[in-house]
């Protein structure tokens, strides 16, 4: 404690420089074709024990605490950003994905790893890196922590090469990656007290004890997320900035709280971002980049701390059990439990397939880990190990074949990407209207004639026209052109009177 005192500001140089590479060597993970967050975890391995030796960490306590908070600001940056319009149609198979899904993950994989260590110590006992077999609870608790999905690493990789996929398909890996980690927290700490109190717990209780700590989680996010609005909506700061402080504030009351009263605190994080980010209060749009800032600074300090955790030279002791159970869990264990959870959808066999496939690990396995660590159970760091090699493992295959199935289920499509806005609007409480984006669609009836002929509504204003990378400052005598994107500052009503003016007659309206 002296040394980190005395040394403090080299301390403190040194996280900053670690993530500062981690956030600039995302540049380089789309040329490598692989997620961006493998490479911070890369940086952190790199920087750790084995390797330059920079910091030494080994602190499961800080780090599931760190992780923690980590994950409940990146989930409440999720559930922010996802927009409620594009998730209700898959909400049904996307919730059973989440939560059945990733019970049935957990029950195959742990089922497979103990016949995998049933066997092996019958047939190969000096090669699998333990001295003694694990218990059947011990491998249920490995198959609990590597149940969870990171689909948000799959995007990052589309993203890298301009590429989104089709249907439906987006909005339920969207839904699915934002709410299946509750559910492998859940079974992880569950799966911890069954190993470390056997005779006060029992499997019977896993459904109650579900069905209670997520209906809370539920309440206490969705009751904290109207509350929020009702503030940020009702209090008048004299300082700007303290609505992003009171943004903060949000997120760790409603993780505490709901943790410190029986519900699951990653569930209500995850619920009181899709709320809030779905309504309209003061500063929506500047609250909804701040916690995407603060999201990425998680993540990059997540996946660094967690590679300092690690001790890669350890990995080849666990290297036939980890690549036995990453295949296992790649190749049958994620796509028996969809295809369990999908019967009778209107998915195809091959949307199927995919989503099968989409099943990258990512964090929160490696977070949820540091449980067991912190529990002292039997060969937590062996876990540990098996879990990071498991992480890797599925990175690395399914991340560098991702883009290739896609295309070969033809199940890809052009990525969309606007340039950014030179002009934001951002509501204060002092006007009452919005900023919104009306893209002229080709069979549009007006396209060639100019902007004082559209025939807006009384109150509408043009601000910006987005015309292909660049943007035009309309004025009266500006043509108009297919795909060029209006963006019209109104009012509510105003707004919904626009939407009829500038629909096409063929095909309606469509907001970019």
């Amino acid at each position: 404690m002296n040394d980190i005192v005395t040394n403090f500001p080299v301390y403190l140089a040194i996280t900053a420089l670690l993530i500062l590479a981690g956030a600039c060597s995302s540049k380089l993970s789309s040329r490598l074709n692989m997620p961006v967050l493998l490479v911070f975890l890369g940086v952190g391995m790199l920087a750790g024990t084995d390797f330059l030796k920079i910091v030494d960490f080994d602190n499961a306590t800080a780090a599931n605490t760190i992780g923690s908070i980590a994950m409940a600001f990146i989930l409440y940056s999720g559930g922010y950003d996802t927009s409620w319009k594009s998730i209700r149609n898959v909400l049904g198979y996307g919730s059973v994905l989440s939560s059945l899904g990733v019970l049935l993950t957990a029950l195959f994989v742990g089922l497979f790893t103990f016949a995998l260590f049933t066997a092996g110590f019958h047939y190969l006992p000096g090669n699998l890196g333990f001295s003694q077999k694990p218990s059947f609870e011990w491998c249920l608790l490995l198959g609990a922590i590597v149940s969870s999905t990171d689909a948000a690493a799959v995007f990052a990789i589309l993203r890298g090469r301009s590429v989104s996929l089709k249907g439906k398909l987006q909005p339920l890996l969207e839904y699915e990656s934002g709410s299946n980690d509750p559910m492998a927290a859940f079974l992880t700490i569950f799966m911890v007290g069954m190993i470390l109190s056997p005779g006060e717990n029992s499997y019977w209780m896993i459904l109650p004890s579900f069905l209670v700590k997520m209906s809370l989680g539920v309440f206490y996010g969705f009751l904290a997320a109207r509350l929020a609005v009702w503030l940020f909506n009702r209090i008048d700061f004299e300082y700007d900035g303290l609505y992003y402080v009171l943004g903060i504030g949000v997120v760790l009351l409603t993780f505490g709280a709901s943790e410190a009263f029986w519900g699951n605190g990653y569930m209500a994080v995850y619920v009181a971002g899709v709320v809030m980010g779905n309504s309209k209060f003061i500063y929506q749009h500047g609250i909804g980049r701040f916690h995407d800032g603060i999201g990425w600074l998680m993540q990059v300090m997540l996946f660094g701390m967690l590679g300092l955790l690690s001790f890669p030279k350890q990995l080849p002791d666990v290297a036939i059990p980890g690549l036995a159970i990453a295949l296992f869990l790649m190749v049958v264990a994620r796509p028996a439990a969809v295809f369990l959870c999908m019967l009778g959808s209107r998915f195809t066999m091959k949307e199927r397939l995919f989503v099968s496939w989409v099943g990258l690990r990512g964090g929160a396995p490696i977070m949820l880990a540091t449980y067991p660590l912190m529990a002292h159970l039997p060969d937590a760091w062996k876990m540990f190990n098996i879990v990071f090699f498991i992480v890797l493992t599925s990175v690395l295959v399914q991340g560098k074949t991702l883009m290739p199935f896609a295309k070969k289920l033809k199940l890809d499509k052009p990525l969309k990407v606007s340039p950014r806005v030179p002009l934001e609007f951002e509501n204060s409480g002092t006007l009452n209207g919005d900023m919104r984006e009306f893209e002229v669609l080709p069979c549009a009836p007006y396209i060639g004639r100019k902007l004082a002929e559209l025939g807006l509504p009384k109150g509408a204003l043009v601000l910006l026209i987005r015309r292909g990378r660049e943007f035009v400052v309309p004025h009266g005598s500006t043509v108009i052109e297919a795909h060029d994107g209006l963006m019209v500052l109104a009012d509510p009503e105003t707004l919904a009177k626009t939407v009829t003016v500038l629909a096409c007659e063929t095909g309606g309206e469509e907001e970019a």
